[in-house]
């Protein structure tokens, strides 16, 4: 009888320590949004995509195709809720004039941005298949859903870039990120950044990304993007896509996304894939004796339903 006290005081004082990793991969792709969630300590994940992009701005009389790759390498280390990542991307364009159908192309890196995101708030919401004496209760919705939890983005658009497409000076970019949980399927993320800080070409935007799981396997976005630039008019355009998990550490998708102006035209495509190696281990701790730590590979169910 001494022993199953012990042995139920022991696992009842144990806690896991680890609020960011999930046992399945969690992506930004397809969309441009951003989670404020880490993706856990020790977890080295890599997406990548090729792209297609046509614009034509019939204020500036130009059209311009793109078709190129990009790379965003993310990297969990020294807290569960930092994150260090960064992004490149080399683009091949054809830049048309009208009306004299005059044309340029360029090619090379065309981005090379570095930073890191923290996770500054996590919204709990109440396990209600605990309340088992009222349905009434148990199917309410959660009104903590609507507080969204937050982190924040910080990072520097560094100059190493192709001689077509680099800048006069390094900029940095801050973003604040937004998400709410409605419910266990459907999520919505919104993010208000600032690019191009202390340069005069400085932009302001915003995304709001609206996803929601078909099933274990398949999920599907909806996406608002605006951009608003200094001596432009502001942009906007409308996306959506479908992401499928292939195994848990691999994730493919696909999207495309337009909008509807007469002075502005945008069409934009995307394949991709998002790749991680996993060397994460979660940290249990006792309570009650602080210096005495266990390294566990997390459960695949404890973890499943865990935030990214």
């Amino acid at each position: 009888m001494k022993r199953i006290l012990w042995l139920v005081i022991l696992f009842g004082g144990i806690q896991i320590v680890s609020a960011q990793y999930t046992e399945i991969i969690n992506s930004k792709r397809p969309g441009f949004s951003e989670s404020p969630y880490s993706i856990g300590t020790d977890v080295f994940q890599f997406e990548t995509g090729m792209f297609y992009r046509s614009s034509d701005n019939n204020a500036f009389l130009s059209k311009a195709n793109s078709l190129g790759g990009e790379l965003f390498f993310r990297y969990g280390k020294f807290y569960d809720k930092l994150e260090m990542n960064a992004k490149i991307t080399y683009q091949k364009d054809e830049i048309v004039n009208n009306p004299s159908e005059a044309r340029t192309n360029i090619s090379g890196i065309s981005e090379l941005t570095i930073g890191a995101k923290y996770l500054i708030y996590e919204q709990n919401y109440t396990d209600k298949s605990k309340e088992v004496r009222s349905w009434k209760r148990r199917m309410a919705f959660d009104k903590k859903r609507l507080i969204p939890s937050v982190g924040a983005f910080v990072g520097v658009n560094t100059n190493f870039l192709s001689d077509d497409y680099k800048a006069n000076e390094l900029t940095l970019k801050g973003a604040i990120l937004l998400q709410n949980d409605f419910s266990d399927r459907l999520v919505l993320l919104t993010n208000l950044i600032a690019n191009k800080i202390l340069s005069d070409s400085n932009e302001y935007s915003y995304i709001a990304t609206m996803t929601y799981a078909l099933s274990y396997k398949w999920s599907y976005f909806v996406e608002n993007q605006g951009v608003f630039e200094k001596h432009a008019t502001p942009k906007f355009n409308f996306g959506t896509g479908i992401a499928y998990l292939y195994s848990r550490n691999l994730q493919l998708d696909a999207s495309l996304r337009t909008n509807f102006f007469d002075d502005y035209s945008f069409i934009y495509s995307s394949v991709g894939l998002a790749w991680r190696l996993d060397r994460h281990s979660d940290q249990l701790v006792v309570k009650n004796s602080p210096r005495a730590k266990i390294k566990k590979k997390g459960n695949f169910f404890s973890r499943l339903f865990k935030k990214n």
